[in-house]
This record gives C-alpha cells, sequence and structure tokens, in this order.
C-alpha cells in the first residue's frame, strides 16, 4: 500500500506538496535571519490548532462518505427492484405469446439503469438508448432531458397494456406500482446528491485553513528540526490536504474519478442478471472499480 498509485489522491496533490517542500527549504535555508529578526512562531501553537483542524477534517469527510455510501444504498436498491420487477413480468404473467412483450419490458429496465447514470454523469446515453430500445423512442429520448422519468413512464404504460390485456389483475398491477414508485425515489434521491453540493464557502474555509496552517508550520519547527523541517513538514501536510482532497472527491460519488462509484460495473451488472432471469446470454463484467459491486 506504501507504493499504491491508482486510486491514490497523491498524483494531484504533488505539484502543491513539492511546492510546500520548496518553501520550506526557503525557510530553513534563511534560519539565521529568521531568528535574528524572531520571526518564528511556538510550536505548541500548532499542537492545539492542528487538533481542532483535524476534528474539523474528520467531520468533512463523514458528510462526503455519507453522500458516498448513501448513493451505493440508492444503486443497490435499484439493483434489487429492477430483479423484482423483471421477475414479476416473467412469473405473474404465463404467456408465451408476451415474451416478446417481456423482453421488451426487460430492455425498458435495463435502459433505465444506463439512462440514470449517463444523467448523473452528464454524459452521452445515445448509443445505449440505440443498443437497448426500439429506434423511434430511442430518437425520441434524444431531445428528453430526464431520460429516466420516461422510461418509467414507459414501463408504467407496458403495465397498464398489461391490465388491458387481461394478462394481470388489479392486485397484480398494485405490485408492480408499488416497485415502479421505488424506481422513481431512487431517481429523486440520486438527483438530490447529485444537484446539492456541499456550501462552497464551507470547502473555501476549510481548503484556506489547511494550507496556511501547513504553510506555517515551517516557521514553527525551523528552530528544533533544522534540515529535516521541510520532510517533516510535508508529511503532516500530506496528512491534512490528502484528507481534504478524498472528501472533495466523494462528495459527488456519481462521478468518473478513481474512488467514484463504479457506475459503469453496476449498470452491467444490473444488466446481466436481468438477462439472465430471461435465460438471455450475459456480457462479460468490466473490473474497472469492480470493488465497488460488492
Amino acid at each position: 500500500m506504501l507504493f499504491e498509485w491508482r486510486g491514490s489522491v497523491l498524483p494531484q496533490l504533488l505539484p502543491r506538496l513539492l511546492l510546500l517542500l520548496l518553501f520550506s527549504l526557503l525557510v530553513v535555508y534563511f534560519k539565521p535571519y529568521l531568528l535574528e529578526y524572531n520571526l518564528h512562531i511556538n510550536p505548541a501553537i500548532f499542537t492545539l490548532f492542528g487538533i481542532a483542524l483535524a476534528i474539523f477534517l474528520g467531520f468533512r469527510n463523514n458528510v462526503s462518505y455519507d453522500r458516498f455510501w448513501e448513493g451505493r444504498k440508492l444503486w443497490g436498491a435499484l439493483l434489487n427492484d429492477t430483479r423484482s420487477l423483471a421477475r414479476q413480468s416473467i412469473t405473474l404473467i404465463n404467456d408465451k405469446e408476451y415474451d416478446a412483450k417481456r423482453e421488451n419490458f426487460t430492455n425498458l429496465l435495463i435502459a433505465f439503469a444506463y439512462s440514470l447514470k449517463h444523467q448523473l454523469r452528464e454524459t452521452n446515453s445515445e448509443q445505449d438508448m440505440n443498443r437497448l430500445l426500439p429506434k423511434e423512442f430511442a430518437d425520441h429520448l434524444k431531445e428528453v432531458k430526464f431520460k429516466p422519468i420516461i422510461i418509467l413512464r414507459e414501463l408504467g404504460i407496458w403495465v397498464k397494456n398489461a391490465k388491458s390485456d387481461n394478462k394481470i389483475d388489479s392486485i397484480t398491477q398494485l405490485a408492480f406500482e408499488e416497485n415502479l414508485n421505488k424506481l422513481s425515489d431512487i431517481v429523486g434521491g440520486c438527483e438530490r446528491i447529485a444537484s446539492t453540493p456541499i456550501p462552497y464557502t464551507y470547502s473555501v474555509l476549510l481548503h484556506r485553513t489547511v494550507y496556511i496552517y501547513c504553510f506555517l508550520l515551517s516557521f514553527g519547527f525551523v528552530e528544533t528540526m533544522g534540515w529535516i523541517t521541510p520532510f517533516i513538514i510535508v508529511f503532516i501536510a500530506y496528512t491534512f490536504v490528502a484528507l481534504e482532497a478524498i472528501a472533495d472527491e466523494l462528495e459527488n460519488p456519481f462521478g468518473l474519478q478513481p474512488n467514484d462509484l463504479a457506475l459503469d460495473a453496476m449498470s452491467q451488472m444490473i444488466e446481466n442478471t436481468l438477462l439472465e432471469l430471461n435465460d438471455k446470454k450475459v456480457n462479460p463484467i468490466s473490473h474497472t472499480n469492480a470493488y465497488c459491486i460488492t
């Protein structure tokens, strides 16, 4: 783990840490002049302030991780609810003539997962929609902003048509609707996380405090540690700066950074489990960030 690079925040922190190292070296180099003019700080001050800053950073990381974990739970619920709907369409409608329509229902569920992923990441969903949906409906979705909601409407229409065709009764229709409502709640929960960032002023305050603290550390340790000061300062700074960077990365769990949720792999997992329920061939799952699936 000491030499782990992928998934670490160290690459993005290196320029900042090198700048701090250079600044600390300059402080040590001019140590005689600093001591002559009493330009050094009592290290005890940094001990007290560092404890308060660590508590503040811990709170910030807890807030960010809560958002990350809530996003993960929502996508776990999406997997469960799509499985339930696919199973209901198979076991509650025993009609071979309905196989083609049942397959269309399954494709709508898969497209729902992919469209939600693309909406949260603000990426182009055209390729997945063309692959999973009829051309006319896929073309219609090109101009739609909230694609998961429109697909959810189509799922509701499918259930309504099954009721009109006397394939299901009112109680069964209600069971379908209950799971469809859960999908709507999942979309709303994900949109809430994605559209409600942590207040910017809060992040700016923490960012400024961390960096001012790290740069002032050199003036506190220069008198007692000498030339080892820059290396101690960089190590301490790495701890504080990395915690802040991790909090920023986890704040939006649906992004494309290494530690964000593996939405690509989770979408593929949803697709494969629904295909298996319909006795279809599954596709290989990408192992990028696959640890987030389980």
